[in-house]
């Protein structure tokens, strides 16, 4: 499986456009079950010591300070680094404060003699385990990996100053060692998943946006380009009827069956703009090109090269440049009387239609839309198109588009 299906898969096995929210909420209580086991932890410890009931409670409450503020720090912690949330300086500062006073209060317990080594190792380990991981995620990476490191090697020398000896010092200074980075990589492991997932999704969100942009410029460039050569035809055919009409001339009836089945071709093309399918035949559109140009009394001349060995895109890429070019001759070139469309190959690797016409293109700059969608139909061949009028009113029209001849 693709890495880009297991990223769909991912979006769509947590719930669809609320899947990141949950996810979030999933991570959240993951680390509320941390905060729990911590308190769990520390009642334990409080009940198999043999301290007094002063010590008792001040563990007591101290650990369930400990880790309700734990909680409290993953949370905005997590906030910050999803870019919701400001950054949980104070949180971090009174958790801090108060690993350090845990820290304190066990040397207090070993040197003073209620607890020994064994219960001091216990309580060393759990309290760095439980503090290493909601510092790193909500400061800057080297900021809480530097504190986290300062406050575990300081607690670990008061352990040692303490009267910390032995296999006991070993086994804590070892354990240390492997706890306090694995939470603190999971804790930002834990945030960059929730971020990758809240990435997808809104990456997810902007793919289908730009799908039904891009259909939406399919749309509008395809209908611009079928009507665009046809309606220039029907005006033109129109006013030629009417004008025979004047004269009483019967070849009006004529130009005005042309114009309606122009205008039902037209319907036809519509609907097959509407449904996505339609393409431009090159043959089809080089035929046409000529029979519309010569009614209007341009004289059309096609070299057709090697039409018949272009792939079909190809083909049908060059088909809309013909149908675009063709409607900017009847559209804009003002007094045109020949029009040439060469088809051939430039080099091995490469199809060129060049269409030339006198009269100029008439086109003032940013009148219309067709070269730019036309270009836009390129582009996705690799192909290029240009134009070029010379100052004795020639204008050329060049589309190149990369092919290889398989002959």
């Amino acid at each position: 499986m693709s890495m880009s299906m297991s990223v769909e898969d991912w979006v769509e096995r947590l719930g669809g456009q609320d899947g990141p929210d949950r996810y979030r909420r999933y991570a959240l209580g993951s680390v509320g079950f941390l905060a729990v086991s911590e308190i769990g932890l520390w009642a334990i410890w409080v009940v198999q010591e043999d301290i007094d009931a002063l010590w008792r409670t001040s563990v007591a409450v101290l650990g369930a300070a400990h880790a309700l503020i734990q909680f409290l720090l993953w949370r905005y912690g997590l906030n910050h680094y999803l870019a919701t949330g400001p950054r949980p300086v104070r949180l971090v500062a009174a958790f801090t404060a108060l690993t350090v006073a845990m820290a304190v209060l066990g040397c207090v317990l070993l040197t003073s003699g209620p607890i020994d080594g064994g219960a001091m190792t216990a309580y060393t380990v759990w309290l760095l385990m439980y503090y290493a991981g909601p510092p790193v995620l909500a400061l800057p990476p080297r900021v809480g990996s530097a504190l986290v490191a300062a406050v575990s090697v300081a607690s670990l020398a008061g352990a040692a100053v303490a009267g910390l000896r032995g296999s006991a010092l070993v086994f804590v200074i070892s354990a240390s060692i492997v706890m306090v980075p694995f939470m603190a990589i999971a804790s930002r492991a834990t945030g960059w998943s929730v971020r990758l997932i809240e990435q997808l999704a809104a990456a997810r969100e902007t793919q289908a946006r730009l799908a039904v942009a891009e259909e939406r410029l399919r749309f509008g460039r395809d209908l611009h380009d079928v009507l665009g050569r046809n309606l220039a035809v029907v005006a033109l055919k129109s006013e030629l009827a009417a004008q025979l009409a004047r004269r009483g001339l019967p070849e009006a009836v004529e130009h005005m069956v042309e114009v309606q089945r122009i205008a039902r071709e037209s319907q036809r093309e519509i609907r097959s703009v509407v449904r996505g399918y339609r393409t431009a035949d090159l043959h089809t559109e080089l035929a046409g090109a000529r029979s519309v140009l010569e009614a209007a009394g341009i004289d059309c001349r096609i070299e057709y090269g090697p039409a018949a060995r272009l792939p079909s895109d190809v083909q049908s890429a060059l088909g809309w440049v013909v149908r675009e070019g063709t409607t900017n001759v009847l559209r804009h070139a003002q007094g045109a009387s020949r029009c040439t469309m060469s088809l051939r190959t430039a080099g091995p690797a490469e199809a060129l239609l060049v269409m030339e016409n006198d009269g100029g293109s008439g086109a003032p700059p940013g009148a219309g839309t067709g070269l730019t969608g036309l270009k836009e139909r390129l582009a996705g061949l690799d192909g290029t198109l240009a134009t070029e009028q010379d100052s004795g009113g020639h204008f050329r029209l060049t589309a190149r588009i990369p092919w290889e001849d398989g002959e």
